[in-house]
């Protein structure tokens, strides 16, 4: 054997003495990492699937089946007829000779603020840089937490009491008088859609997530409701959730109930840390992992920063989500769409438009579905590292994948340049309020500081719960749960639209919690399909709202959401809504 397979069949040895169930995806790490750290540099070739699985010992398809995973992440490339190469797309803390753009000393130094903010004292106060991570506990008026000193200034010069005030009446009051024009308010924590829009992707909230449950709702005029963004909550996990609530309760040592660390609770930011390393293929120091209230304060999180350091606009996928500009326009950025193909965001229209930050959904792109090609995503790392830019990498929905392993976040190829951000709003519910957002080193202390000014942190409870339902496994028995479920509802929506709405093209199935349906212009017009569909009470959105593109051949483009209804009221859903359109009439449904 070459070299190069002698050095890829030594790094993968581990993986293969682990137990059969997890070969597979201990395979796929084991080659990530190999390429982060350098042991598997760019241009090495790889060896055949066939020779390596023989070397390895392991079936020819679990190394098929990992090469072409990370061939679609970006970490390798295959050239047709010539074999399988390392990519060049990786870049990092590992690639890049140890430059980990902290600009004032990294994750040890990172851990070092965390100790002394959670050991408390004097030491707490200042990390002697004015660091954001020792600023942990003080109250909002700057007389002290748990270790913080009492009646000392505010780290930075004495007026970070000052701009927390006005940072938190900014993001609470003042950076939402931006939004009022808009009528799109922010809270505090984010929730530029929590209270009356739902989450980032959807219509949500409160008012509209009564009225998912299928049914006529007594004095209502819908009677299914197919807009997308909310998943069954009735699927949250209440027996296991109430366990690890009493548990924690039970062992919390009391000191832990002051002013929390704003990054978050240190077992909640390693377990999270623990999960997406090995779900999503991240690189997730648990120092640079920031808890937070969902995606949507993320984004505001990184749009205040930005806007800080000069950044005057964002760059939002079109079509992608409304909210996404709303939240940013919220921090003083304007935004610009940039549109996509098959592929994922086009890179002439992005390096015409001069924009520096990118918000993207690249593994599951929002609202089309399509998963970007391992070119997209390095021409957009190529293009941000030229400008000195960042992207936001909103991972909405990343575990839910039916046809094969979820494709790996693009954070993993440069951990420097993405700020990779999730919640639990779609794996276990939106109101929890729980997200998180990985940050890179040159950015940190100043997304901390900002958190800490916005709302001094997440609840330490909440936290705490969410770590014990992780580290006890309970979070990927949601998960596999619901993938059940949702993989059983799709199959039923796809059943019902080729029988009552013949002739439609479905697209985006092969993963998360809305499909992406073309309905022949027989139906239509546009128009007049969605009027007919409203008035039999069938709330519909389409692809249109969620970008600028107007299609002039007809046809009608629904983004369908099927995770929150009943396999039954899916079904007579569709049913009703054929009846209305003049579709293949089996009832109203009703």
């Amino acid at each position: 054997m070459s070299s190069n397979g002698q050095a890829a069949w030594e790094l993968l040895l581990p993986a293969v003495g682990a137990p059969a169930r997890r070969r597979g995806r201990a395979l796929q790490e084991a080659l990530r990492e190999g390429v982060r750290s350098g042991r598997l540099a760019a241009g090495t070739r790889m060896p055949s699937t066939r020779a390596l699985a023989a070397d390895l010992g392991v079936s020819r398809g679990l190394v098929t089946e990992a090469y072409e995973q990370l061939t679609a992440e970006g970490y390798l490339r295959s050239d047709r007829g010539a074999g399988t190469w390392v990519g060049d797309a990786v870049r990092g803390r590992f690639t890049d000779g140890g430059d980990d753009r902290d600009g004032a000393g990294g994750a040890a130094r990172a851990r070092g603020d965390g100790d002394a903010a959670r050991g408390g004292g004097a030491a707490a106060a200042t990390d002697g840089r004015g660091g954001a991570a020792a600023r942990a506990r003080g109250d909002a008026h700057g007389v002290g937490g748990a270790g913080t000193r009492a009646g000392a200034p505010a780290a930075g010069g004495g007026g970070a009491a000052a701009r927390g005030r006005g940072d938190g009446d900014a993001a609470r009051g003042g950076g939402a008088a931006a939004a009022r024009g808009r009528g799109d308010a922010t809270d505090g924590r984010g929730g530029a859609a929590a209270r009356g829009r739902g989450d980032v992707h959807g219509v949500g909230g409160a008012a509209a997530a009564r009225g998912r449950v299928g049914v006529q709702r007594p004095g209502g005029g819908t009677v299914v409701d197919f807009r997308s963004g909310t998943p069954d909550l009735s699927l949250f996990p209440r027996a296991a959730w109430s366990a690890a609530h009493r548990a924690v309760l039970a062992r919390l040592p009391h000191p832990e109930l002051g002013y929390p660390d704003p990054r978050g609770l240190p077992e909640l930011r390693e377990a999270l840390a623990a999960m997406l390393t090995r779900r999503r293929g991240v690189v997730a120091d648990p120092e640079r992992l920031v808890v937070c209230s969902g995606v949507a304060q993320a984004s505001s999180l990184l749009g205040f920063v930005l806007r800080a350091r000069g950044f005057d606009t964002v760059g939002v996928e079109d079509p992608g989500s409304p909210e996404h500009a709303r939240l940013f326009a919220s921090t003083g950025l304007g935004t610009v769409w940039l549109p996509l193909d098959e592929e994922g965001l086009r890179p002439e229209p992005l390096a015409a438009s001069g924009a520096r930050a990118v918000v993207v959904t690249p593994s599951h792109q929002f609202p089309s579905g399509i998963s970007w090609s391992a070119e997209r995503r390095a021409a957009l790392l190529d293009r941000v590292r030229a400008v000195d830019g960042y992207v936001l990498e909103d991972d909405y929905d990343g575990d839910f994948r039916y046809d094969r392993a979820p494709v790996g976040a693009l954070q993993g190829l440069d951990p420097e340049r993405v700020v990779y951000a999730g919640s639990v709003s779609k794996s276990l519910a939106p109101g929890l309020r729980l997200g998180w957002m990985l940050v890179p080193g040159a950015l940190l202390d100043e997304v901390v500081e900002r958190k800490r000014t916005m709302d001094l942190g997440n609840p330490v409870l909440d936290q705490a719960v969410l770590a014990e339902f992780v580290t006890r496994g309970g979070y990927d028995r949601q998960l596999r749960r619901c993938q059940r479920a949702y993989r059983e509802r799709r199959d039923v929506l796809l059943a019902a639209l080729a029988e009552h709405l013949p002739g439609t093209e479905v697209s985006g199935i092969a993963a998360g919690l809305h499909v992406i349906a073309r309905v022949p212009k027989d139906f239509g017009p546009p128009e007049r399909f969605l009027a007919r569909a409203a008035g039999a009470g069938v709330a519909l959105r389409p692809l249109e709202e969620y970008g600028t593109a107007r299609p002039a051949d007809g046809d009608v483009r629904l983004v369908i959401g099927y995770a929150h209804l009943a396999p039954s009221a899916l079904t007579a859903g569709i049913r009703r809504l054929a009846a209305a359109v003049g579709g293949s009439d089996g009832g109203d449904g009703g």
